[in-house]
């Protein structure tokens, strides 16, 4: 079993001193329009759902402090272009509402994270104070409970894996047996962590160069560098037990594909 080094609990606590404002500053209506451009492509479900508003309503609940609003400037935007960045590969830019597979109903992915499986629609009503497994469709009817269950997802960690938050925000620092597997904080951590079964190998190049992409244009958007390690290229690592997430579906005409 991999062991994932986590910071010190006072160091953690200290990238909390910046908690402040809200991520109002750091994506404004207009970056957000223009980052989820794509959700407006004629055939998208996501146009009317995935609103600005409620956005600003999920992330600033007072469920899930810290998110976006950790560290410094930089950080900030780092981590948001993240969460966009992996949200965006998994609903093709905002695009999908609800899985095109539903195999898995009733618990087939639903909202920006395309929440699959029962144990995480439990997990995330009970967070939330929800019921989920009797609601399911919540997710993919109300937009702020939608980006709350995704936000929720990002901000959890299910051990081994430490959260995609903890790892775009510096709360992670990883093990000399994770720097030997590849693992390192940046964004390709952030793959591994959601669909690194899937993604994080040769085979599927294609797929990581997608996902970083729509990271790339995000940073280029909220005007912050790309930080290190923004691939994960171990063909050898496993899929994590915290990946709730599927390929995404194939695009629509006239969606850019983080292009």
């Amino acid at each position: 079993m991999r062991l994932f080094g986590l910071l010190p609990l006072a160091g953690a606590a200290l990238l909390l001193l910046g908690m402040t404002g809200g991520v109002q500053p750091t994506v404004t209506r207009e970056a957000f329009d223009s980052m989820l451009s794509a959700r407006n492509v004629s055939g998208c479900e996501g146009g009317a759902f995935y609103t600005y508003d409620a956005f600003l309503a999920a992330a600033n609940a007072s469920v899930f402090p810290g998110f976006g609003t950790t560290g410094d400037d930089k950080t900030r935007r780092r981590e948001l272009a993240a969460f966009f960045g992996q949200t965006s590969f998994v609903t093709t830019g905002y695009c999908y509402v609800k899985a095109v597979n539903r195999a898995s109903a009733p618990y087939y992915g639903r909202g920006p994270i395309q929440l699959t499986t029962e144990d995480n629609y439990r997990l995330a009503g009970r967070a939330l104070g929800l019921d989920l497994l009797r609601y399911p469709d919540l997710v993919s009817t109300d937009p702020v409970v939608a980006f709350k269950t995704a936000i929720w997802f990002w901000m959890t960690a299910a051990a081994p894996s430490p959260s995609c938050h903890a790892v775009m925000t510096g709360g992670w620092t990883p093990s000399a047996q994770d720097r030997d597997a590849g693992l390192l904080p940046g964004y390709g951590m952030t793959t591994y962590i959601l669909n690194g079964g899937t993604e994080c190998n040769r085979t599927s190049q294609a797929a990581q160069d997608r996902v970083n992409n729509y990271y790339k244009k995000y940073c280029d958007i909220l005007r912050v560098g790309y930080g290190n390690n923004t691939f994960c290229q171990n063909d050898e690592l496993a899929q994590p037990p915290s990946s709730s997430l599927h390929p995404p579906p194939p695009p629509p005409p006239g969606t850019p594909g983080g292009q």
